[in-house]
């Protein structure tokens, strides 16, 4: 068995130990004082370590991509068909969420069962929505350090670009700082195995922790809604893997596959940014090239959030069910425009769905209040949300080098590959 799979094997350990360990300390609580503080405290070291490695592999694999394709053009077409891409999906996840929610209507139960809070309770998520001036504050960097302190994908990806299409225009002269850049990235890579090898423990400290705080009795509460939602990721699933075998054919499946440990890594920890490194090196023993996936997958992390928007839809139109407020097809239309406009600046942002969801419900008049009935259960719905990002990503990106023509036959070992 190859350490791959192996890692794998001890993440879904990890999973199943930290349910079983949280919930017998969730029934022996007042025994176990600052248990789940505990476990939180070990998850958050690991998404730091995480994070740490985020934004010089990001900067050093796109800049090394760029500058070798020496091409503006190319890089602009690349831009102009994943955005394409993204825009496309996005419409895709956004209907599909609203479809369901009208045709199970979760928000009637809820209504049915007494629970929800009394209108005008604060949900204490703040509620801004973003502007144009603040799509390009969040944009544009002022400085690439504070950005990359920050770890700000997207404002990295602007920087990169600039940067490597400047190296790729000076020539020869460049060619020892690329060289260097080229260095670290691969050191980057081997410092992502050395992180991961800490991924079993954070998963079981990760649901270990959540299942003793908030017990297994939340998910018996919530289960209808829950299982209506899960049903929905499924067949997002299913919509995208069969789009992506339209332009892939049957090799799709092998992509799923290289996907599968970054997927159970998202779905464990609920977060797609965990995943990020491995996700580059499935695409790249997938075939993708270096400096195409490189490119495509960070404004992917920025733009493609295919899981997280269809929740925005399902949730914003399940809390209105709830409170008795319907909604008619031209209202949900436009909500569907606003998460498509706003769900563009989820990146970087703490609990970014609540935060968009909040941002929208005010719009609409639709009670704020309603988000308290998600957050016992959010942690759940996003382990859901982040392992459908990485998918959608996965696909997205395979599929950009299929039309590029740069989708090479599967690599053993892209850790120690030349970036191409």
């Amino acid at each position: 068995m190859d350490k791959k799979n192996r890692l794998t094997q001890y993440i879904l350990i990890g999973l199943v130990l930290g349910i079983v360990v949280g919930y017998i300390a969730n029934i022996n609580l007042e025994s176990l004082p600052g248990f789940a503080d505990a476990m939180a405290l070990i998850t958050t070291m690991f998404l730091r370590l995480i994070k740490m490695i985020i934004a010089p592999l990001v900067f050093a694999t796109l800049v090394v991509g760029i500058a070798k394709m020496g091409d503006a053009k190319e890089v602009g077409r690349i831009g102009v068909k994943a955005l394409g891409w993204f825009v496309i999906a996005s419409v895709i996840s956004l209907s599909l969420g609203l479809i369901l929610v009208n045709l199970f209507r979760p928000g009637d139960a809820i209504a049915a069962s007494g629970l929800l809070p009394p209108v005008g309770t604060s949900s204490g998520i703040t509620t801004s929505g973003l502007t144009l001036k603040d799509f390009i504050t969040h944009l544009i960097p002022t400085s690439i350090f504070d950005g990359m302190a920050k770890n700000e994908i997207l404002q990295i990806v602007v920087f990169s670009i600039f940067f490597g299409t400047a190296a790729a225009a000076v020539g020869a002269r460049a060619t020892p700082l690329i060289d260097a850049v080229d260095g670290i990235a691969h050191i980057m890579l081997k410092v992502t195995g050395y992180v991961m090898n800490f991924a079993p423990i954070a998963v079981f400290a990760a649901v270990a922790g959540v299942v003793a705080k908030s017990g297994l009795g939340v998910l018996s509460t919530y289960g209808i809604f829950m299982a209506e939602f899960y049903l929905g990721i499924v067949l997002l699933w299913v919509v995208l893997i069969l789009i992506g075998m339209v332009f892939l054919g049957p090799r799709v499946l092998r992509l799923i596959n290289e996907l599968k440990e970054p997927t159970i890594l998202a779905y464990t920890c609920a977060s797609s940014e965990a995943a990020f490194p491995k996700t580059l090196e499935g695409l790249e023993r997938f075939g993708v090239k270096n400096r195409l996936a490189a490119f495509v997958l960070p404004i992917g992390y920025s733009f493609n959030l295919d899981g997280s928007m269809m929740y925005c839809t399902f949730a914003a139109v399940f809390i209105a069910q709830a409170y008795g407020i319907e909604l008619d097809l031209a209202t949900q239309l436009t909500m569907m425009l606003v998460l498509m406009l706003t769900s563009k600046g989820m990146a970087g942002v703490p609990r970014a769905s609540l935060v968009v969801i909040a941002a929208t419900l005010a719009q609409f008049n639709i009670p704020e209040a309603g988000l308290l009935l998600l957050l016992g259960i959010d942690h759940f719905l996003d382990m859901a949300r982040s392992a459908t990002n990485v998918i959608g990503n996965g696909i997205a990106t395979a599929v950009v080098a299929k039309w590029e023509g740069d989708l090479a036959e599967p690599n053993k070992d892209p850790a120690i590959a030349p970036l191409r």
